[in-house]
């Protein structure tokens, strides 16, 4: 059996021996993954986080790393949650090396107080069943959340942009509000709202998480922390008539590579109806299609419960690949 460590953050060798074996094992098994970058990743545990603890485990067979465990505990907000990832090198499985980073994954957890853990799995949509679901159940985890993960094929063409813009409703009643990195600061206050109101509403179905508060320290840590590796891009919904705040959306692009992810997009409750959704998803991909030529394609995830961010979704030629099941279990 491999020996199991931790992973100093600053041991260069180690660290991208232990990126290697996850990139090697998420490559394995999916088609369409989006995974951190090298520079992400030694970005983040060479500078931890107020809001967010991460440890590395790594199985370590004859000087080389076969698999590792992300161990993250959220440290400002839902105290009692573990946050867990697995790989094995496809080469090593079958060996009880994912349960052995388990069990050393659980003893931190444990050790921490974490009653609650959660992990993530991605099934494809057509084609072979992947290990990590049978994987995650025999160790106790039950699928409490479930979203599709869409990708769409970049540039999307003139006509689809054509058609989707001519089914916009008449918005001459908004304004938008575009930023890169940073929010600007007489915004600050609305898009901290809008972030804790994002958080509330999203569909969460069994899981056991509290939605997090947004202040400005803590969005300007995530900007901060993101730029490192990340290129940002945000649009807002800004009604002209009062100047509340109707919505955001926001975009990520990994420094380098072809990538880019739809993350949170949301219209405030009293804005919703209008197609806000569709408007600020078309203001970022048009920024994509001029700032940023070089990206092919574009992740998304939305939940399946979520009739009307799914229905935008396929407008857009989304097409889903993966059903990600949040996994969940509560420890004894």
């Amino acid at each position: 059996m491999p020996t199991i460590i931790e992973v100093d953050p600053h041991d260069d060798a180690t660290l991208r021996d232990f990126w290697e074996s996850e990139q090697e094992a998420v490559l394995a098994d999916r088609e369409h993954p989006v995974t951190r970058t090298w520079e992400a990743l030694r970005n983040s545990v060479r500078d931890p986080s107020a809001y967010h603890g991460s440890t590395l485990l790594a199985a370590v067979d004859g000087g080389r790393v076969v698999g590792g465990a992300d161990v993250g505990m959220p440290l400002q907000d839902n105290l009692h949650l573990g946050e867990l990832e697995i790989n094995v090198r496809p080469g090593h499985r079958r060996r009880q090396i994912g349960t052995a980073l388990y069990a050393a994954a659980e003893t931190r957890f444990r050790e921490a107080g974490r009653t609650t853990l959660l992990g993530e799995v991605n099934v494809p949509v057509s084609g072979p069943r992947t290990a990590g679901m049978p994987f995650a159940e025999s160790l106790g985890f039950a699928s409490d959340h479930v979203e599709d993960h869409f990708v769409l094929d970049l540039p999307v063409g003139g006509d689809q942009v054509r058609s989707l813009r001519a089914s916009l409703p008449d918005l001459d009643g908004y304004d938008l509000v575009e930023w890169g990195d940073r929010c600007p600061d007489e915004h600050l206050d609305a898009y901290c709202a809008m972030r804790t109101q994002m958080d509330a509403d999203l569909p969460i179905d069994d899981l056991d998480v509290e939605p997090t508060v947004y202040d400005a320290a803590r969005v300007r840590t995530s900007e901060e922390r993101l730029a490192r590796s990340y290129i940002q891009l945000h649009v807002a919904a800004r009604r002209r008539l009062d100047g509340v705040f109707g919505g955001f959306s926001i975009v990520v692009l990994p420094r380098g590579g072809a990538l880019a992810w739809q993350l949170d997009t949301l219209v405030m409750p009293e804005h919703r109806g209008h197609r806000l959704g569709l408007l600020m998803k078309l203001s970022t991909l048009d920024r994509i299609h001029a700032e940023h030529p070089d990206r092919s394609i574009m992740h998304t995830w939305s939940a399946v419960s979520n009739a009307p961010m799914q229905a935008t979704n396929r407008r857009f030629g989304y097409r889903a690949v993966e059903r990600m099941h949040d996994m969940q279990r509560r420890l004894p």
